[in-house]
């Protein structure tokens, strides 16, 4: 071997040259010059950084942030790092995950928030965003590393424990957890955030917790530190023996479905998964977070699968011989908590980056980027098509189906005779008027299944539902992430009184920002999601609705004076209130021509529910009670249970 190692003069070399700078100062430097690369397509990591300031960070970071705003003003650039105040620590966290959704995790957000409670706001958010695999950095601030004034305020003490601050919390939530305690350890926490962040198998949130005093803190940095830094997101490539050997057992299925989940959009192969669908006749059922991935039209597009999925797809699934899923993790929802494929014979081929969703349902698993897969066995399996007994079927279930939505979006009273609408109309509506680059928001309640079955994609990026976390008050935060991602697009943002009731106050953000969404706010006076639920648990609905107490001591008075619109209005935003389908259709007119956050508040009837997708979800039902709606319901839950399979399938036959 020829050493390349350049000869000793003995001499030092040249010292770099180096910035004295604190450590936020440093921190906010090092961000902004941080890029990805995919594709030969080059673009800016950090778009921003949400941020509210207390006294863990207002010195630190945020006079960093102003420092950097204002040199950027002087010399007439722009800011390295975006500043947004946001109104909850928990929003801002979903507006940088709903941001990265929107940019297929090719672009995000850095989020700061103060000692203790800001800080502990954020968890929330840290678990949505490591469970949907979005990259958010997280900037937390923490206690003195001195430990000079402990205990200070907010400061968690433990008598067992001097270095546990409430941050450690953000470790099982994260991908990537660090503590600067020196300035020195700065560069490898950052760096290491940024490992993960851009590793489409690691990424979720990333926290870097950095304490206050450190914050503050000058240290003088090498000039290379802020030199930009471009991050390769790969395409892992598909084994060529593990190719052929999926190809064989998709060639050999009569009944074969295709399950598209995230995976597909985050790797962008909407295109290549079209071509081999359309080539082989394979249909193609969508998680949630695959919904999109074929227009709903497409000839062998079934729309959603599972537990809120469409009866043609879940017809399909329970005959199934192969099942392909292609980016999904394969939830409960998905998998209709394993009662939603019963051949006995069914095989699995799985398609992810990340292995650990590989080798879910037991199968072979090619561990791959999704388009660089699909490529591959387009090839591989030229010449397959399935029987045209088969395809017939698949048209006939998916005709089916659509009669179905459109009956439920049937409005039978369009002028303004005073007929209440409910949530299937509205979303009827919103889906017709909307044009096909809008998209649509949402996260809890009996939207997101409504929504999953129901919605009519025609836009890769049309559809936007969280249903990782499934976390209440996402909506209006998300919305404006998205818009934020993509200012060409009307946002309408879905959400119920629970969820709205929970993290309204982002509307403020919105209307600071001029960024525009328009919020269907749905209000039933109570949950109406769980309230189904519970009744069909035998729990009688109790606890679901917004009402008075009687004098017996139960909440089933009439409901509360609560006005939302008034509310919507008094943070800022238009607010036009509706009750029928004309009224309806000249607020969505009237909102997208718009150039403000303009909410639509509608009232309906949370009894009338959606078509039913004859599947199931596993949520045990007390075994023994004295409700007779208890032990109806448990009877029903026992006979599902007997079609639960098991949690693997045989591997390979």
């Amino acid at each position: 071997m020829v050493s390349t190692a350049p000869k000793s003069t003995g001499k030092l070399a040249d010292a770099e040259s180096t910035v004295r700078l604190t450590v936020a100062q440093a921190t906010i430097r090092f961000l902004a010059n941080q890029y990805v690369e995919r594709d030969g397509i080059r673009s800016k990591f950090f778009a921003g950084c949400f941020g509210i300031f207390g006294h863990g960070n207002v010195a630190g970071l945020g006079q960093a942030l102003l420092q950097d705003e204002l040199e950027a003003a002087e010399s007439g650039r722009e800011p390295g790092l975006k500043y947004v105040l946001g109104r909850n620590e928990q929003a801002m966290v979903h507006s940088a995950a709903a941001y990265a959704r929107q940019k297929d995790r090719l672009q995000t957000w850095a989020v700061t928030a103060s000692v203790g409670p800001g800080s502990t706001n954020m968890l929330t958010g840290a678990a949505l965003a490591t469970i949907n695999r979005l990259p958010v950095l997280l900037l937390p601030a923490d206690t003195f590393a001195t430990r000079v004034s402990s205990p200070v305020l907010q400061e968690l003490e433990l008598p067992s424990s001097g270095d546990v601050t409430v941050n450690d919390a953000f470790k099982p939530l994260s991908r990537y957890f660090d503590r600067v305690w020196r300035p020195e350890q700065l560069p490898a926490a950052l760096l290491g955030a940024m490992r993960v962040l851009t590793d489409p198998v690691e990424t979720g949130a990333a926290t870097v917790s950095i304490p206050q005093d450190v914050q503050a803190e000058a240290h003088d940095w090498p000039e290379s530190l802020f030199a930009e830094r471009t991050w390769h997101v790969a395409r892992p490539l598909p084994e060529r023996s593990v190719t052929a050997r999926a190809a064989e057992i998709i060639a050999s299925a009569r009944k074969p479905l295709i399950i598209a989940g995230g995976g597909v959009h985050y790797s962008g192969a909407e295109e290549a998964l079209a071509a081999l669908a359309s080539g082989t006749g394979i249909p193609v059922a969508e998680s949630q977070a695959g919904k999109g991935s074929l227009r709903y039209d497409h000839p062998q597009s079934v729309g959603a699968i599972g537990s809120t999925g469409t009866t043609a797809a879940n017809a399909l699934a329970s005959e199934a011989d192969v099942v392909i899923g292609i980016g999904t993790r394969y939830s409960d929802f998905t998998s209709a908590s394993r009662t939603a494929f019963n051949n006995p014979e069914v095989r699995f081929v799985n398609i992810n980056v990340a292995s650990l969703d590989a080798v879910k349902q037991g199968g072979v698993s090619l561990v791959a980027d999704a388009r660089e897969a699909l490529q591959a066995l387009s090839t591989a399996l030229n010449g397959y098509r399935v029987s045209d007994e088969y395809r017939s079927r698949v048209t006939e279930l998916a005709a089916e189906w659509e009669d179905t939505v459109t009956e439920a979006y049937k409005i039978y009273a369009t002028s303004d005779d005073g007929a209440a609408l409910n949530q299937n109309q509205v979303i009827g509506l919103v889906n017709t008027l909307s044009e096909p680059r809008d998209v649509v928001v949402c996260a809890a309640g009996s939207m997101p299944g409504d929504l999953h079955k129901m919605w009519r994609t025609r836009d890769r990026k049309g559809y936007h539902v969280e249903y990782g976390y499934s976390c209440m008050g996402y909506e209006i935060a998300g919305g404006i992430g998205v818009k934020m991602a993509d200012p060409d697009r009307d946002v309408f943002v879905m959400v119920g009184d629970g969820s709205y009731l929970m993290m309204a106050t982002e509307l403020v953000t919105a209307v600071q920002e001029g960024v525009k969404v328009i919020p269907v706010l749905v209000q039933n006076h109570g949950f109406a999601s769980i309230g189904g639920l519970s009744e069909s648990l035998g729990s009688q609905r109790f606890g679901t609705a917004y009402r008075y107490r009687t004098a017996d001591g139960r909440l089933d008075g009439d409901t509360l004076p609560v006005d939302l619109a008034a509310n919507a209005a008094s943070l800022g935003a238009d607010v036009i209130k509706v009750t029928t389908a004309a009224e309806f259709t000249d607020a969505v007119k009237a909102a997208k021509v718009a150039d403000r956050t303009t909410v639509i508040h509608v009232e309906t009837d949370p009894l009338i529910y959606a078509p039913d997708s004859q599947s199931w979800w596993d949520v045990p039902v007390s075994e023994v009670s004295t409700l007779e709606s208890t032990q109806s319901a448990y009877e029903r839950y026992a006979d599902w249970k007997k079609v639960q399979r098991p949690l693997v399938n045989p591997s390979d036959r």
